[in-house]
C-alpha cells in the first residue's frame, strides 16, 4: 500500500508585480493557512517519508510551515514540479524508491488537480470526490491510497481518494 499526499502551496502574494511567478512569496493569509494545515498534519499523524517540493518560493515557504510536524521526512526540491504536467508528476512518482510508502508533493495547479483526478478517477469517498472536482484551492491537501507494492504500477484510477482538506475548513 502506497499513500500519496498532494498539497497545493498556500496562498501567495501578488503585491510585487516585478517578481517572477516562481519568486512570489506567501501572503499573510497563506502563512495562516499553512500553520493550520501543519496542525492538521499533526492531528492526523500525516508523516510522509519523502517530500517532493517545487522550487517556487511559495512552495518552499509552505513546506517551512509544515517542517516542524513532518518528523524525519527526506526533502527534495525538484524544479520539475514547478508548472508540472500530469505526465511529469506521474513520472516523478514512478522514480520513488520501492521502500518509500508515503510521499508528500507540494506543488501547483493545474498539475496537482489533474494528478488527483487521474489517479483516483471516481474511486474514493464521495464527498471528497465532489469537492475536489469543484475546486482545488490553495493550501488544500488530497490524500490518496494505492493498493500497489511498487510506484511503477501507478496508473489511471489505481488510487482511492481518501480525503480532501482545505485550510478554510479548519478551526482557527
Amino acid at each position: 500500500m502506497k499513500t500519496i499526499f498532494l498539497m497545493r502551496h498556500a496562498k501567495s502574494s501578488w503585491d510585487d508585480p516585478s517578481l517572477e511567478d516562481i519568486e512570489r512569496p506567501l501572503n499573510k493569509r497563506g502563512r495562516k493557512a499553512g500553520k493550520a494545515m501543519a496542525e492538521h498534519f499533526k492531528a492526523n499523524a500525516i508523516l510522509p517519508q519523502i517530500v517532493l517540493c517545487s522550487t517556487a518560493v511559495r512552495t518552499r515557504q509552505t513546506l517551512d510551515l509544515l517542517k516542524p510536524v513532518l518528523g524525519e521526512a527526506a526533502v527534495t526540491y525538484d524544479e520539475r514540479i514547478y508548472e508540472a504536467t500530469l505526465q511529469t508528476l506521474i513520472a516523478r512518482l514512478k522514480e520513488l524508491p520501492g521502500e518509500c510508502d508515503r510521499v508528500l508533493i507540494i506543488g501547483h495547479n493545474p498539475g496537482l488537480e489533474r494528478l488527483a483526478h487521474h489517479l483516483a478517477g471516481d474511486q474514493g469517498e464521495a464527498k471528497a470526490l465532489a469537492r475536489i472536482s469543484a475546486k482545488y484551492p490553495t493550501g488544500a491537501l488530497a490524500v490518496l491510497s494505492a493498493s500497489v507494492d511498487d510506484w511503477d504500477k501507478l496508473a489511471a484510477e489505481s488510487c482511492r481518494l481518501d480525503s480532501f482538506t482545505c485550510p478554510s475548513e479548519l478551526d482557527d
